[in-house]
């Protein structure tokens, strides 16, 4: 595939009678188009920063939340599936949400749901209530989960790559804030732990702002074809009828979807697994608690500069199946330090398998470019995602099991190192140059 920061030059002529930046009287409003663009960037990075801290919070005071609820260690268990579940049922969900009500308006309401789930749950009296309000907060996560790609793809067509990359720092950057800060800030706010969950539902509040003005209509931004600030001047504007009524794709039948699906499921997996049991790897190996916890934030930090670089890297090249294997191979070297020195070289080890977990950003920023229009990146989202944290569930829970039975951590590396080879092996399939609509499009027959 082209670069995508090249696609501009290619866009479509708006249709006759869609005023332009050099048209008479339209040439007044530009401004205000260009006030709009800067309005949905911002938009987008602060619904990228409420993307995981429900998850992260949670995890940081996992132990006072435990005690408070008179929570079961199996429920806690269960507790940390909770995630990967709501945003494989949620996130297919987004679609057809999105054609309905256009996608602008389904992630504001993400927003306000992460936020009345991120008020609520601390506040609750019981385990199922608590759970009810994640799921709460979860279900406005999926949805935003699937739909930032097609708004990159549907606002800013020309600039695929550092759009997904600006919004994939911003993920990395909540996630990370909020494993580091969750605590301190309970601590200075009085030690209560609802109060220190609560306080990342005024994050989400103030992310629902900015998405307002972009909830008229279902049909806000041009086709895929309009360049960026033509496409966010146009977030009020109709649509064309192919883009209101896309005919729909039978992605199942796409191998392409497939390899995306697989590839995002097993990243995913690596990505829980790090994030719940690389701390207790560390620990195990003679690391001081408080060293583990930064060892492991570490890690997560690496995301936040690579998650810019790398997708505005992968639209530059026809095929990103070779940074698969470079981030994969970082993994599997992450993953044999572990094994043979985890304490002796644990920065090397938190920093490699750092890299390797931004198959993230990377995966996002195929789907964008493995489909032509915006309802096929909808399509594809929706299904690779979903998909792909249904086959991620499993993973962090088979782990814990490995560490119980065997009582050390070599049997455990050595599936996250077999998880690696078929993470490269299908992610380089997925980055071949081609469309899911080459492989799914409905065949019409010609009628008499």
């Amino acid at each position: 595939m082209a670069a995508e920061e090249t696609r501009a030059k290619t866009a479509p002529r708006a249709p006759a009678g869609t005023p332009t930046a050099s048209s008479g009287p339209a040439a007044g409003s530009a401004s205000a188009r260009a006030w709009t663009g800067r309005l949905l960037v911002v938009a987008i990075v602060l619904a990228a920063l409420n993307l995981r801290p429900a998850i992260t919070s949670l995890g940081a005071l996992m132990e006072e939340v435990r005690e408070g609820l008179g929570m079961s260690g199996g429920m806690a268990g269960l507790l940390t599936s909770v995630p990967p579940l709501c945003f494989a049922v949620f996130g297919i969900t987004a679609p057809r949400l999105a054609r309905r009500f256009g996608p602008g308006a389904v992630v504001c309401a993400g927003m306000a749901a992460i936020a009345t789930g991120l008020l609520v749950r601390p506040y609750v009296s019981s385990t199922p209530l608590f759970l009810a309000a994640s799921a709460l907060a979860l279900m406005g996560i999926a949805v935003s989960n699937v739909l930032m790609p097609v708004i990159v793809k549907r606002w800013f067509p020309d600039r695929v790559g550092s759009m997904t990359g600006l919004y994939s720092m911003a993920l990395a950057m909540g996630t990370s804030v909020a494993a580091a800060a969750t605590v301190p800030l309970t601590d200075a706010l009085g030690g209560s732990w609802r109060t220190g969950l609560a306080l990342w539902s005024g994050l989400a509040v103030a992310a629902v702002v900015p998405w307002l003005p972009f909830v008229r209509g279902r049909g806000a931004g041009r086709g895929e074809g309009a360049a960026s600030g033509e496409g966010a001047a146009g977030a009020g504007a109709a649509v064309t009828r192919a883009e209101r009524q896309p005919a729909a794709l039978r992605i199942t039948r796409s191998r392409t979807a497939w390899a995306l699906a697989v590839f995002f499921g097993l990243q995913a997996t690596a990505a829980y697994i790090t994030m719940g049991w690389m701390a207790q790897i560390f620990r195990d190996a003679g690391v001081a608690a408080s060293s583990a916890g930064l060892l492991l934030a570490v890690t997560m930090v690496m995301g936040v500069p690579l998650a810019f670089v790398i997708p505005r890297l992968a639209t530059r090249l026809p095929h990103q199946g070779p940074m698969v294997l470079a981030l994969g191979l970082c993994g599997l070297a992450g993953y044999a330090g572990l094994y043979f020195a985890p304490a002796a070289g644990a920065w090397a080890w938190a920093m490699l398998i750092g890299i390797s977990n931004c198959a993230f950003p990377l995966a996002l920023t195929m789907v964008g470019m493995r489909a032509r229009t915006g309802a096929g990146v909808a399509q594809l989202s929706a299904f690779a995602q979903s998909t792909g944290y249904l086959i991620s569930i499993p993973g962090p829970l088979l782990v814990g099991v490995l560490y119980q039975h065997t009582g050390g951590w070599g049997v455990p590396l050595a599936l996250m190192a077999a998880l690696m080879l078929p993470q490269m092996l299908i992610g380089f399939l997925a980055g071949r140059d081609r469309t899911v609509e080459d492989e799914a499009t409905p065949q019409t027959t010609p009628t008499p």
